[in-house]
C-alpha cells in the first residue's frame, strides 16, 4: 500500500503543471515571442501567439517535466498554424507576406539580418523556422503543416534562395568571382545571423 502511494506520487511529480509552464513562458518570455512573432511577422499576432500557447499549455494535456520546454515551443508553433494558416504558394498567386503595414514594424524590432526571413512567404517562412532554425525532422513539420515532405523541402529551398540574395544585396559575401561558392556562404551566413537574432537565448 505505502508503496503504490509513493509510485501515485511520482507518476504525479514527473508531469509539468500549470504553474511549471507559468514559469517557463515567464523565464522565456523573450524566446517565445520572438518565435511567435518569427512565424507571424505582426506583432500583434505573435502576442496573440504567445498568450494562447500559455493557455494551452497550462490548460492542455499532461507533459513530462522535461519536455515542457520543447512541448511550450511547439503549442506556440501550432497556435502560430492556427493564426497564419500558411499555404504554399500558387503561380500566378499573390503573395502571403506580411501587410505593407507592418513592414516597418518588423523592421524596427528586429536586427537588419533578420528582417528579410520575416518578409518572405508564409508558408515558405514556416518551413523554414520549423525544418531549420527549430530542428524539426521533414516529416514532423510536413506534418504540422499539412503538406507533403517535397512541399515542405521546395518551400525551403525557396527561403533559402531568398534569404541568401538578401544577405547578397547587403554586402554579405560579394567577390567577383565564384558564383556558386557565394551562394553557398550566403545561405550558411543566413542561418548563423537569423538563428542568434531571433531564437537563440541569450547566455
Amino acid at each position: 500500500m505505502e508503496a503504490t502511494k509513493l509510485n501515485s506520487k511520482e507518476r504525479t511529480t514527473t508531469y509539468a503543471t500549470g504553474q511549471d509552464f507559468c514559469r517557463i513562458f515567464k523565464e522565456d518570455m523573450k524566446n517565445l515571442y520572438q518565435l511567435a512573432f518569427c512565424l507571424a511577422a505582426d506583432p500583434a499576432k505573435a502576442e496573440q501567439c504567445f498568450v494562447s500557447g500559455l493557455e494551452d499549455c497550462a490548460t492542455g494535456n499532461r507533459v513530462f517535466k522535461e519536455w515542457a520546454r520543447s512541448w511550450a515551443r511547439r503549442t506556440v508553433i501550432r497556435n502560430a498554424l492556427r493564426l497564419v494558416a500558411p499555404r504554399p504558394p500558387l503561380a500566378n498567386a499573390s503573395s502571403n507576406r506580411p501587410d505593407d503595414a507592418a513592414v516597418p514594424q518588423v523592421r524596427s524590432v528586429v536586427p537588419a539580418e533578420a528582417s528579410a526571413l520575416l518578409e518572405l512567404d508564409s508558408f515558405d517562412r514556416f518551413a523554414f523556422v520549423m525544418s531549420v532554425l527549430e530542428g524539426y525532422s521533414d516529416q514532423d513539420s510536413a506534418l504540422l503543416l499539412g503538406c507533403t515532405r517535397q512541399t515542405l523541402i521546395a518551400a525551403r529551398v525557396r527561403a533559402l534562395q531568398q534569404l541568401a540574395r538578401s544577405a547578397s544585396s547587403q554586402g554579405d559575401s560579394q567577390t567577383s568571382d565564384g558564383p556558386k561558392a557565394d551562394r553557398s556562404r550566403n545561405i550558411n551566413s543566413v542561418v548563423k545571423l537569423t538563428l542568434p537574432a531571433l531564437l537563440v537565448t541569450p547566455a
